[in-house]
């Protein structure tokens, strides 16, 4: 599709190891980027640059310290960033009575801390690049309300403001920042959730799937690399005029 579009760019994602940051940094790599993979796990990150012939990056969101050691280390291999996914992200859950402050403190600083870090480590690169990019993996928890999540779902309202927050201030740069907000995702992060989800309610792990896939209104998972895909359409050149958009996949789920 995209027609080796992006020779020679680099990209580097955060959560790159699995799930809709490997299936990025496929599809990125086959439009002719170089990659760059930050994560916390190093075996998931190795396993995918392999495949792309990337450099991966030990990397923990939430240390300051650790993202400007991982951006070093990416420039040293593929150059200065020229597009920039972030897809760094936890998510747990537990009713809002019983919700902790650890837990919301780790919610916020690796879900939208992390993410303003991690701009602004990228950023002087960013603003000098033609056609940089930002992309912002949120979550249609940006959009609503979400039961028993509230610490996430806060945290991926505040991504959405941050996204638009840069997009009106940056719009006549040649940096464009978006958003990608999928529905449950066919992850090891929806993995986690059915395994909660289990554990809260007491149903077994297949009732719980179901639950969770029920909730897409397509009544299926959406693909990582569908979500992938909106993101290289965004990275493209002729994608300039797409800046501050928050782009639903989520099965009519937010219709």
């Amino acid at each position: 599709m995209a027609d080796r579009s992006l020779e020679g760019r680099h990209a580097l994602i955060t959560g790159g190891g699995t799930g809709i940051g490997a299936a990025t940094a496929e599809l990125l790599y086959a439009a002719g980027a170089k990659i760059s993979l930050l994560g916390r796990r190093m075996e998931p990150l190795q396993d995918v640059a392999r495949r792309v012939g990337g450099a991966a990056s030990s990397c923990d969101v939430s240390i300051p310290e650790s993202i400007t050691a991982a951006f070093e280390e990416s420039r040293a291999v593929n150059g200065p960033i020229d597009l920039l996914i972030v897809n760094a992200g936890i998510a747990e859950s537990a009713p809002f009575h019983r919700m902790t402050r650890e837990s919301w403190n780790r919610i916020i600083g690796i879900n939208l801390t992390g993410a303003f870090d991690t701009v602004q480590a990228g950023l002087p690169d960013l603003l000098k690049a033609e056609d940089a990019r930002v992309v912002f993996i949120a979550s249609v928890a940006s959009l609503r309300g979400v039961p028993y999540a509230a610490h996430y779902a806060a945290s991926k309202h505040g991504l959405l403001g941050l996204m638009r927050s840069m997009a009106a201030e940056y719009a006549r740069s040649k940096m464009t920042v978006n958003a990608v907000c999928p529905g449950y995702v066919d992850t090891p992060m929806t993995d986690q959730s059915v395994a909660r989800v289990s554990e809260i309610t007491k149903r077994g792990e297949e009732d719980a799937r179901s639950a969770i896939t029920n909730m897409n209104a397509s009544g299926r998972l959406v693909d990582p690399v569908a979500i992938a895909n909106l993101v290289l359409v965004l990275c493209l050149p002729l994608s300039r005029d797409i800046n501050g958009a928050a782009v639903t996949i989520d099965g009519g789920t937010s219709a």
